[in-house]
């Protein structure tokens, strides 16, 4: 798997169905194709998440493509992508950036998979002029360069567990305590993303005036969450937060059955990418996962139709997802493509500073949400939602004008 999967990074272009045999594109648009490019993490240790958003890519492409292309000067072009496999590298993702622009001759690019790969490509698109629609990398930091020529579709890393913290003040009013009353657990990986996520949580805890009893900076390859938990036992905090990627949401799941911890509210990022559910079952009832996006929202557009209509696509399309759910990689992936085909039939132009000024104007309701650019590049047309797992389903639980379900406090002791 691993070895095809790498065959197909190096070379293949989807949607169209078109192999580049070689030779380098001459141009950013090749008859009736207009080509896209992106690194992306095929191997390494995004690549879970890597696959989930090259899948959601090549849907929306397909999508788009079935319904007539995109239409530039009264002439239809079909959208492909050109992969390169980052081997979730920030160096070997900025080598292929600057591949797919000087070799390749592409001129439009998709995001990689995390903030990390995101910061290492940016500046290479930068400094060629070169305009990139991302979809994972949320990390703040991203929008203070001053960037002209990035645009990220989903919502950035501060918001990730802010809304842990705001129900965690909730539930303590209800119960007849302060929210200043909450005290809290912090476990975050040592990374570009994870640490905006912990600086989004230190604010909102700050504005509550909770206390953090734990505030612990874990390695990279977060393998071993047993120190911090320990910590957790014996100082029994009110809400545990953790944010890892998919590797660290798996450690902490299993760790957390392991040692028993019986903290009553426990948020974490990237439940869905690691599968928690199905992989540790009944352990993972009651905890909360940040999500970019979830089928049950009231979200439609023209393309996919609602949040759920595109979560069955998805599931027809990669059968694979029926037992795990679609994650939302997948569906702000999709996204980007969706705002790069609404840029180019706006610009009615392939020039790339058209193109640029076209996505500094987005204006889009999509099946994964609003989407609207600050100046900074961000989107800030739509909020991060929280799910709870709930009889080995995740319902959504917060804000609560988005919730399908109620909030389960305290949450099932492992």
């Amino acid at each position: 798997m691993r070895k095809s999967l790498r065959s197909l990074a190096l070379a293949v272009l989807t949607g169209g169905a078109l192999a580049m045999a070689g030779a380098a594109a001459q141009a950013k648009v090749e008859g009736d194709t207009i080509i896209l490019g992106s690194a992306i993490s095929f191997t390494g240790k995004y690549s879970t998440n890597g696959v989930h958003a090259q899948k959601g890519y090549d849907l929306a492409i397909e999508r788009i493509n079935a319904m007539g292309g995109v239409e530039v000067n009264g002439k239809s072009y079909k959208l492909a992508v050109q992969y390169y496999d980052d081997e979730s590298t920030p160096a070997r993702g900025a080598q292929l950036a600057e591949r797919l622009i000087n070799q390749d001759g592409v001129k439009y690019i998709l995001g990689p998979y995390s903030s990390g790969l995101t910061k290492a490509i940016a500046p290479v698109t930068e400094k060629y002029k070169i305009p990139m629609v991302e979809a994972e990398g949320a990390s703040r930091s991203l929008f203070t360069q001053g960037y002209r020529y990035l645009f990220a579709v989903l919502s950035t890393s501060e918001q990730y567990l802010a809304s842990s913290i705001d129900l965690a003040a909730e539930i303590a009013q209800q119960n007849g305590k302060q929210p200043s009353d909450v005290r809290i657990a912090m476990a975050f990986e040592n990374d570009p993303f994870s640490l905006d996520v912990r600086q989004g949580v230190v604010d909102d805890a700050a504005r509550y005036g909770m206390q953090i009893v734990i505030d612990d900076k874990l390695p990279r390859d977060l393998s071993d969450m047993s120190a911090t938990l320990t910590k957790v036992r014996a100082l029994k905090p009110d809400l545990l937060v953790v944010s890892g990627h998919s590797k660290g949401a798996a450690t902490a799941a299993r760790q957390l059955a392991e040692l028993k911890i019986d903290t009553p509210m426990v948020a974490m990022t990237h439940c869905e990418a690691a599968a928690i559910v199905s992989k540790f079952g009944a352990s993972t009832e009651g905890i909360l996962c940040p999500t970019q996006w979830a089928e049950t929202l009231s979200y439609e557009d023209g393309y996919f139709g609602t949040a759920a209509e595109f979560d069955a696509a998805f599931k027809e399309r990669y059968p694979e997802y029926q037992e795990t759910g679609v994650p939302y990689q997948s569906a702000q992936a999709a996204a980007a493509v969706l705002v790069w085909k609404e840029a180019f039939e706006r610009a009615q132009s392939f020039d790339t500073e058209a193109l640029r000024d076209a996505l500094a104007t987005t204006d889009l309701n999509t099946f994964y949400g609003g989407i609207k650019f600050s100046e900074a590049g961000n989107n800030i047309a739509k909020p991060m939602v929280l799910r709870q797992v709930q009889d080995g389903k995740l319902n959504v639980v917060a804000p609560s004008k988005w919730a399908s379900h109620p909030v389960s406090h305290p949450r099932m002791a492992p």
